[in-house]
């Protein structure tokens, strides 16, 4: 009978620990741990996320009760106020750190994105992490609330956040936005939070590409009009110049408006893009594809822990959240490497189930029965 370790320890190998501990290194902040490492700080929250585990010493108690497992898994034994120091002392930026490198990883792996052209595909928007105003009162946002706020570009090959940063909840998206580095030739496409002028002129001059949705208060003069198809929800195709003072003041360059009537709402939306190259339907279909950047926050928030935190500092909190991600991009690269037709949740399902039990991982997740056979010794021990 083949030996496994247990399925937890075959999902941290997935992290290549050599990597991992250059990083801790790096961005390690003080006197050397004694009591705790970074891997162990790392495998502890690895489990609550995974394992839905509830506080610290929720995490703890479960570690304790699975010791034999400690030593497959490379961590130490950790205490509540160990874990909790280290939480709140040593930096959650070696976790982003962490995260950077395995989009590097799943990027190699991930799947293409659903359109034909050959152009890199991102959506960017932010999504409110709502805290406890008494448990975070420097996190006040609004009418009596704290929040953070997580602003994450999504590439859609493999629908994997390729940039994520986390800032107070009061913070403008389009601050963020100015800040992403996209590579050249790729297509950005936003909602109208990120409407910027100035900002448009210089993804237009970077080579990137935009679709967004048209302001109401924007002033475009039409330039020329072109053919569409019908029966497919467009309803206009022009080239575009914003005249109001601020477009002409920038100088931003002709633009395309298309419009576009939601068959099953009867919604009317006007779209506003420097892509020349597509046609009018598949600018349509990609603001469409937007929808799938917000169920990536939707998963995200009912599938792993990032609505209550195991602490009270912003560190422990952003720590918690930048692992919630790197657990994320774990399971999107076994998803992607098993070449399995399970869905991200049902990874998760099954993995909370058997975070402990000594299987092999891509057998547990083809469905595969359990081997039951036994070895030579135990059938002599049967016979006994």
């Amino acid at each position: 009978m083949a030996h496994h370790n247990t399925v937890f320890a075959q999902l941290l190998k997935l992290v290549p620990r050599h990597e991992f501990e250059t990083l801790a290194k790096t961005h390690h902040r003080g006197r050397s741990l004694r009591r705790i490492n970074r891997w162990s700080q790392f495998v502890a929250l690895a489990l609550a996320q995974l394992g839905g585990r509830q506080s610290l010493r929720d995490i703890v108690g479960n570690l304790a009760a699975q010791a034999a497992s400690l030593y497959h898994l490379g961590c130490r034994a950790v205490t509540r106020t160990t874990l909790a120091r280290v939480n709140e002392q040593q930096p959650f930026t070696f976790y982003e750190a962490l995260f950077a490198k395995l989009y590097a990883r799943c990027q190699g792996v991930a799947p293409r994105h659903r359109f034909r052209f050959k152009n890199k595909l991102y959506s960017l928007d932010a999504s409110l992490i709502d805290l406890s105003l008494k448990l975070f009162p420097g996190a006040h946002y609004a009418l009596g609330k704290a929040a953070m706020k997580l602003h994450v570009g999504l590439d859609h090959d493999g629908y994997l956040p390729a940039f994520a940063t986390v800032t107070p909840g009061k913070r403008a998206d389009i601050a963020i936005g100015r800040t992403v580095d996209f590579p050249r030739g790729s297509i950005v496409v936003c909602d109208k939070g990120y409407t910027d002028y100035r900002w448009f002129k210089m993804l237009d001059n970077q080579g990137i590409f935009f679709v967004t949705r048209l302001r109401q208060n924007a002033k475009p003069r039409t330039l020329r009009r072109h053919a569409f198809p019908e029966g497919r929800g467009i309803t206009s195709d022009h080239t575009v110049r914003l005249a109001g003072i601020k477009p002409t003041k920038l100088g931003l360059p002709s633009l395309r408006r298309v419009g576009y009537r939601d068959p099953a709402t009867g919604k009317h939306y006007v779209f506003l893009t420097n892509v020349f190259h597509l046609s009018a339907t598949t600018i349509a279909t990609l603001y469409q594809e937007r929808w799938q950047i917000e169920l990536f926050f939707k998963w995200l928030k009912q599938n792993l822990k990032i609505k209550s935190f195991l602490g009270l500092s912003t560190n422990a909190v952003l720590t918690q959240i930048w692992i919630a991600l790197c657990m994320y991009l774990l399971l999107a690269f076994l998803k992607f490497v098993s070449q399995l037709g399970a869905s991200m949740q049902q990874l998760l399902r099954l993995l909370q189930l058997n975070l402990f039990i000594k299987r092999d991982l891509v057998a547990l997740l083809r469905g595969d029965p359990p081997d039951r056979s036994l070895s030579d010794h135990q059938l002599r021990l049967s016979f006994a």
